[in-house]
C-alpha cells in the first residue's frame, strides 16, 4: 500500500538457491485478472509461494489439486483465496446468470463455478450484487478448501490456515474477509 517495495529475492543468487528445491510459504488462489499479480502485490521474490490463477477464483479439481500440493507436499502452511474489486470474471457470470445467458466457449464454465456466489450476492442484497458476489466467491472457495478432504485435518491442527483476502484496485489495501488464525 505504501509503495515501499523491497523488491526481495529476485536475483540470480536466489534464483540459484531454489533451482534445485523450493518451500514457499504461502500459496495463493487468485483472479488472472492482470491488474492482481500476487508476486508483485505482496512483494515476494522466487520461490515464495505457490501461485494459482483462474476467471473469478473458479475451481475444479486441477485447481484444487494444485492448491493442495504445497500444504500437502512440504507444508506450506499458508492459502490465500485473493478476490479484488471491480472483477471482470465475477461482472460477466453476474450478467449471465441473472439474464439466463450463457458465456460464449469455455467463459460458461467460469459462470457456473460461480452460481454459488450469485445466489448467496441475491440472498444478501445490498448496493452493489457484483462486489457482494465477488466477495461470496472468496469466502466461499475460502470454506470449501478449509474443509477439503484432504486440506480440512491440516487445518484443524494448526498447520495451516486457509484465508479468504481482498484487493482493493483503489487504494492497494488487502482486506481479510474469512479464515485468519486466532492469535495465540
Amino acid at each position: 500500500m505504501s509503495g515501499d517495495l523491497r523488491h526481495p529475492d529476485r536475483d540470480p543468487n536466489r534464483r540459484e538457491f531454489v533451482a534445485q528445491k523450493q518451500e514457499p510459504f504461502g500459496a495463493i488462489l487468485s483472479c488472472i485478472d492482470s491488474r492482481v499479480p500476487p508476486e508483485l502485490l505482496f512483494d515476494t521474490g522466487l520461490g515464495d509461494l505457490y501461485v494459482m490463477r483462474t476467471g473469478g477464483e473458479a475451481v475444479g479439481p486441477v485447481v484444487t489439486g494444485s492448491v493442495e500440493y504445497g500444504p500437502m507436499t512440504s507444508g506450506t502452511p499458508l492459502v490465500v483465496v485473493l478476490g479484488h474489486q471491480r472483477c471482470g470474471a465475477v461482472a460477466a457470470a453476474y450478467r449471465s446468470i441473472r439474464d439466463g445467458k450463457p458465456l460464449p466457449g469455455n467463459l460458461d464454465a467460469i459462470a457456473r463455478a460461480l452460481r454459488p456466489a450469485y445466489e448467496q450476492a441475491v440472498r444478501e442484497g445490498g448496493s452493489d450484487p457484483v462486489e457482494t458476489m465477488a466477495r461470496a466467491q472468496v469466502e466461499l472457495t475460502a470454506a470449501d478448501l478449509r474443509s477439503n478432504q484432504d486440506l480440512a485435518p491440516l487445518v484443524a491442527k494448526g498447520a495451516l490456515a486457509v484465508v479468504g483476502a481482498y484487493y482493493s484496485l483503489d487504494t492497494g489495501k488487502v482486506e481479510v474477509l474469512a479464515g485468519a488464525p486466532s492469535k495465540p
